[in-house]
């Protein structure tokens, strides 16, 4: 795949999301900050990612965990200040790591002063303002502006005007995309961007992306609306990277985003790998199994047509990103699939031509966590919290694993009860961890380039086991079933295992331990 001009160091990185709240604690009030990140920079250099993205830490109630922002040019309290982000944007950088915000940028929080005075103002049209509740989603105003304000996802989050892609005389208050108050909303966008990326910092992981222009079909108004932002990055900050939350990357990246994820909410890409029914999102996902499935009861087919055509539509210009799981549904360790998996779906993510997204933790085998209450909007609806996933990370095996010296109830949220949950200590001492094999698929996709977006893939067979070549001399074979499998592969040449964990290849035979993997280099 072509490497776009502009972030090129995309193309080789190796992401790590870290919800800043649950990572380190550095002054021991209980709540992870950018001290504690600061301590931990050498264990992410070890562990080899390039790039680091850092859910919101700008100033916020915390109503939804600080994507209601209430300033945008000023870290939270609870965090830091601005001067701890640039020293610790200067440390990461030394060692060769870059970091990335969280950028919000469809709504704020109803306590941002720019809410406030919209809804004391009715000629301020800085939001999506209606005089009578005009469907689902719609709040009273909270000033004394009569009227009512739309939300953009929880009520605590009014939606910043960017305007209708379409006007309708029966509802007034539509405005354009080039009405006042969506023209300062874009400038203001450009303004948050360039006030962190002139302190240093790599870019933007990009909240709701698809989010900001209204009424838009096929999303062609909030297309443009980031292809003139990209133009100016490319201008301004050719270096900076910007990735969406958008899980349709066939449309965000000609949308102007260098990369996109494939997620839970959108198509069966995601879903179709890793079940999350168990856990977050029993309600969001179809009955329908998944390839990662310890009975062996799915197939790659469906992940590996959606990655094909968005391949095919994106056509060079940036890049599909796979997240092992984020803030917002369960770990890969979780319901029914066992950590004996994890070994396999690091092979996978590692080797297969997509920039992977490491979750905080997945890398030692961290487990959703259930039963958890309400935290920071965390709880959707009954059967959907979040909280499972954002537990504090497990740095040792003491009773408040590492993560700060407050007392335990004092934590963000409590640590995981379980007595055999893993630690970043115990397998550190380990070299036949999980925490070592993913140190090496990172090292290995480093230095076989064939491994990363750059080289081709071809599927030879698509079941238990899976089996790609990657390149014309690289062959990945993965079992995440508990069953073994055995397959004949025609015309294979012999094979050098790189990196190899129950899988054997003996002239054309291909054989797979249950939870097997293995990557080969073809003579």
């Amino acid at each position: 795949m072509p490497v776009p001009e502009s972030s090129p160091w995309l193309a080789d990185a190796v992401l790590y999301q870290i919800y800043p709240q649950s990572f380190a604690d550095g002054n021991g009030d209980g709540i992870g900050d950018l001290a504690g990140l600061a301590e931990h920079l050498d264990y992410l250099a070890w562990l080899g990612v390039d790039a680091v993205w850092l859910n919101p830490c700008f100033t916020s109630p915390f109503g939804d965990a600080g994507y209601d922002v209430a300033d945008y040019f000023r870290i939270a309290d609870r965090y830091g200040t601005n001067e701890d982000l640039v020293r610790l944007v200067e440390a990461a950088r030394s060692r060769g790591i870059r970091v990335l915000l969280d950028l919000v940028p469809g709504h704020t929080s109803i306590e941002h002063p720019w809410f406030r005075a919209s809804a004391a103002d009715p000629d301020d049209h800085r939001y999506v303002w209606s005089d009578h509740a005009a469907g689902p989603g719609w709040n009273p105003s909270p000033g004394p502006r009569p009227g009512f304000y739309l939300q953009n996802f929880f009520p605590i989050q009014p939606a910043l005007n960017f305007g209708y892609a379409r006007l309708d005389e029966a509802e007034p208050w539509r405005q354009p995309i080039d009405a006042p108050g969506p023209l300062a909303n874009r400038a203001a966008l450009r303004d948050i961007m360039a006030y962190w990326l002139d302190r240093g910092v790599g870019g933007f992981r990009v909240d709701m992306a698809a989010s900001l222009v209204k009424d838009d079909p096929g999303w062609v108004e909030t297309g443009r609306l980031w292809r003139e932002l990209r133009n100016w990055l490319d201008r301004r900050y050719p270096d900076a990277a910007l990735l969406a939350e958008w899980g349709e990357p066939a449309v965000s990246v000609p949308a102007g985003f260098h990369a996109d994820f494939f997620l839970h909410f959108s198509g069966r890409a995601f879903p179709s790998l890793w079940d999350t029914r168990t856990a977050t999102l029993q309600e969001h996902l179809p009955e329908a199994p998944c390839f990662f499935d310890p009975e062996g009861r799915g197939a790659p087919d469906e992940f590996v047509e959606a990655y094909e055509a968005a391949t095919a539509t994106i056509a060079g210009a940036g890049f599909i990103s796979l997240p092992t799981s984020n803030h917002d549904f369960a770990r890969l360790a979780c319901g029914p699939r066992t950590r004996d998996q994890l070994g396999p779906a690091f092979a996978f993510v590692l080797t297969w031509p997509t920039v992977p997204a490491i979750y905080y933790g997945d890398e030692i085998g961290m487990r959703y966590v259930p039963g958890l209450p309400d935290k920071e909007g965390s709880q959707l609806r009954p059967n959907y919290n979040r909280a499972g996933s954002r537990t504090p990370m497990q740095w040792d095996d003491t009773p408040g694993a590492g993560f700060s010296t407050a007392a335990p109830d004092r934590f963000y949220l409590p640590v995981d009860p379980a007595p055999d949950r893993p630690s970043v200590a115990a397998e550190r001492a380990d070299p036949g961890s999980l925490l070592h094999l993913v140190r090496r698929l990172i090292a290995l996709r480093r230095a076989h380039p064939a491994l990363g977006t750059g080289g081709d893939v071809r599927v030879l067979h698509s079941g238990y086991p899976l089996a790609y070549l990657r390149g014309e001399r690289h062959l990945v074979v993965v079992n995440p079933r508990r069953e073994p499998a055995r397959i004949t592969v025609d015309g294979l040449r012999p094979a050098r295992a790189l990196e190899a964990r129950g899988v054997t290849v003996t002239g054309d035979e291909l054989v797979a331990d249950g939870f097997a993997h293995g990557i080969f280099e073809l003579g």
